[in-house]
């Protein structure tokens, strides 16, 4: 062990510590979630995902890269995202519950996973326990996440278009969607699990606006509907705004 007593340069000491405090960052600015996303199932490498949540919070949010039921739902190596998921998986291996996606997009409407997809880069993605940011190339779009203990707020910056949409997927194994247009409020609940939960199980979710809607749908599965409700074994619905 150096003994600091015994230093000859007590002033090069003073400067080397000055210099930390001067640079000093809050512990959160030390934490990188994509540590653990070059995940390889075959190999069981890596295996996590960006968690970006309040610690001990009630939701996770994450990227998602993977398809609807994938344990690994984001993956470093991928270059295209089909969502931004609420997340409570423990590991890829136990899978999710209680799950449900959303995703903008300009442009036509679409809404299945693969067609709504956009490729993106790392090199404009901020991955950072309290806040994500993201561009989506194939729509030109930035969407911002930052969590709460119980919920999360996204900002999503459209350019100057007339075809701005929202989808929003609950997911299969059961799930219910209701638009609320009067108060820019989209109500649901998804039964997505992978085991291990009461079988009345529901993750309910409210979603409010702050633009009014121009036009919705609903869809079923690949097929999309009219009307403002919707319960089916995989529901989700198109918000243009």
């Amino acid at each position: 062990m150096t003994n600091y007593t015994n230093l000859k340069n007590p002033i090069f000491c003073l400067l080397l510590l000055f210099t930390w405090a001067t640079n000093a960052q809050e512990a959160v600015d030390y934490v990188n979630p994509l540590v653990g996303t070059d995940s390889k199932p075959s190999m069981s490498n890596g295996n996590t995902y960006p968690a970006i949540a309040m610690p001990w919070g009630m939701n996770f949010w994450t990227p998602q890269t993977g398809k609807m039921g994938d344990g690994w739902a984001y993956t470093y190596s991928a270059d295209k995202l089909r969502g931004f998921k609420q997340t409570h998986q423990p590991s890829p291996w136990m899978n999710d519950y209680g799950q449900f996606a959303i995703m903008p997009l300009t442009g036509k409407l679409r809404f299945t996973e693969d067609d709504r997809a956009s490729w993106y880069s790392h090199k404009s993605e901020i991955v950072k326990p309290h806040y994500y940011s993201v561009y989506l190339a194939d729509h030109d779009i930035t969407t911002e996440i930052t969590p709460t203990e119980r919920a999360a707020m996204f900002r999503i910056t459209f350019p100057e278009n007339e075809n701005s949409h929202v989808v929003l997927d609950a997911l299969d194994k059961g799930s219910y969607v209701k638009i609320i247009p009067s108060e820019r409020k989209i109500i649901g609940y998804t039964t997505k699990n992978s085991g291990g939960v009461p079988e009345n199980f529901k993750n309910y979710f409210v979603m409010v606006f702050n633009k009014d809607f121009e036009s919705t749908k609903t869809f079923s599965g690949e097929q999309l509907l009219e009307g403002l409700e919707i319960e089916t074994d995989h529901a989700g619905c198109h918000s243009k705004l």
